[in-house]
């Protein structure tokens, strides 16, 4: 797979019309003249998806979220109220593919503005054992400017959603979700590209800290207990191998346990990863064997208390450090 550095400029646009796609016309009016309060009322599916909203909505918005802290995104189920409530948004923000719910009852909604982060960027499939290809190091990635019908067709199942965990990736996902908010709130359009510009600056300065903290290392592989770090190991040149694959809470078999002790060994690999939302039964069992260390690596799919950080910034930089130990960074 292509190790993409930087956002082309086309993949922007690109990202934007795409995203504006998922918008039904709305009426001359702001949405969220409704409320009463000037206020875009925004529903976001789960963590990152928050932190979009909020960091790019600021005060002209009131976001809430379906997931709560604690609740591991992919096993949510939503109540009959959450489902009720849902309707009344004026803004709805997800990530297909993560959680089979919230996709089904937010298809069944009827909101006008409605916007699929999935749909702002190119998704890929990772397994369980994902990387660089050293063959297209540094290789522009060629085609950016994808179809609507092209990126339904990435978005099928067995894709990987986890975009988030890509700095560059996710300030892709900003720049769409900024424009659909300024076209559901042009009241406020200013605002929100103020807010997007700064969030991507942003999310540029953290790429710029993972590229150099990770460039020069004496090991490129890291195991964890899902794959939840595709998109991260491709950008940075690393290799991930997974306990499980996509799915946190499926079972490795004897055979994979086998492969990554030799793994481990194979590539200098001093740390398994575990996250705070899933269990770390396994993580423990496998790093026990292998006389190895264990340490959090966090898919930041939720904000508790466990958190090596309050927000998106600090718990990825928290990640960083994490890697720079593991890997041996010089």
């Amino acid at each position: 797979m292509n190790v993409r550095r930087l956002i082309p400029t086309a993949a922007v646009a690109s990202a934007t019309v795409l995203g504006l796609t998922a918008l039904s016309a709305c009426s001359s009016s702001s949405a969220a003249d409704k409320n009463g309060d000037g206020k875009l009322n925004v529903t976001a599916s789960f963590y990152p998806m928050q932190y979009l909203a909020q960091e790019i909505g600021g005060k002209h918005v009131s976001v809430d979220t379906l997931t709560k802290p604690g609740v591991e995104p992919h096993d949510l189920e939503l109540s009959p109220r959450q489902t009720a409530d849902l309707g009344e948004s004026d803004f709805i923000l997800y990530l297909k593919g993560i959680q089979p719910a919230v996709d089904d009852a937010i298809g069944q909604s009827g909101v006008k503005n409605t916007v699929d982060a999935a749909e702002l960027t190119h998704l890929e499939k990772h397994g369980t054992g994902v990387g660089h290809d050293h063959g297209h190091e540094g290789e522009e990635h060629e085609g950016e400017e994808h179809s609507e019908e092209e990126h339904s067709h990435e978005n099928e199942a067995g894709a990987d959603p986890h975009i988030w965990l890509d700095p560059v990736k996710y300030a892709e996902v900003a720049e769409g979700v900024g424009k659909a908010m300024e076209k559901a709130d042009p009241d406020h359009a200013a605002a929100y590209k103020k807010n997007t510009n700064a969030l991507v600056e942003k999310l540029g300065a953290l790429n710029t800290k993972f590229e150099g903290g990770l460039k020069d290392t004496k090991s490129k592989t890291f195991i964890t207990t899902h794959s939840a770090f595709g998109y991260l190991a491709e950008r940075y040149g690393l290799d991930q191998e997974s306990i499980a694959g996509i799915d946190p809470e499926s079972d490795p078999s004897p055979a994979r346990v086998k492969e990554l002790q030799d793994i481990a060994k194979k590539d200098h690999v001093s740390t398994v990863f575990f996250e705070t939302l899933a269990s770390d039964k396994t993580a423990k069992t496998l790093a026990g064997d292998a006389h190895l260390k264990t340490d959090v690596l966090d898919p930041l799919e939720g904000i508790t208390g466990k958190s090596k950080g309050d927000d998106y910034i600090e718990v990825m930089e928290s990640n960083l450090a994490a890697l720079q130990k593991a890997l041996g960074a010089k």
